[in-house]
């Protein structure tokens, strides 16, 4: 299968507990065609740093998640697991997931057809984009 752009993230419940509420917002990325979920973990650290992993259908309060469309398993190796283990605190919990960016197809295929290569990507956290937004309003003061 030819994927184009993909990526993860973790997204971190501080307190263990994973939150379904972000379910329809995952199905209207979906239905939308803007990502197509591959892969979907869930990740849970206990506060002695034990870490547990699951998938959606061996816990009850994660069956919302058997909802999404998507081809779900066997992606996220081990070494995942454990980079996304290492960034959360003991007593968190995470779903890390990861999705191609079928949005970005047209471009993906541009650039293979011109030769191009992607080199790299990244998703910038929210808290950089705030304290840069920030920084830039503090600047905007000053002149």
């Amino acid at each position: 299968m030819a994927l184009g752009s993909v990526e993860y993230i973790i997204i971190e419940f501080p307190d263990s507990h994973f939150r379904a509420e972000i379910v329809p917002e995952l199905a209207k990325l979906i239905e939308s065609e803007t990502v197509r979920i591959i892969d979907l973990v869930f990740v849970l650290k206990d506060t002695d740093g034990k870490v547990t992993t699951f998938e959606f259908d061996q816990l009850e309060e994660l069956s919302a998640f058997g909802t999404l469309a998507g081809e779900v398993g066997g992606f996220v190796n081990s070494e995942d697991i454990d980079y996304a283990a290492d960034a959360l605190e003991p007593g968190s919990s995470a779903v890390l997931i990861v999705w191609e960016d079928t949005w970005a197809n047209g471009l993906y295929e541009a650039v293979r057809r011109s030769n191009g290569v992607m080199l790299e990507g990244a998703r910038i956290p929210a808290q950089l984009i705030d304290a840069a937004l920030a920084d830039l309003g503090d600047d905007d003061t000053e002149n």
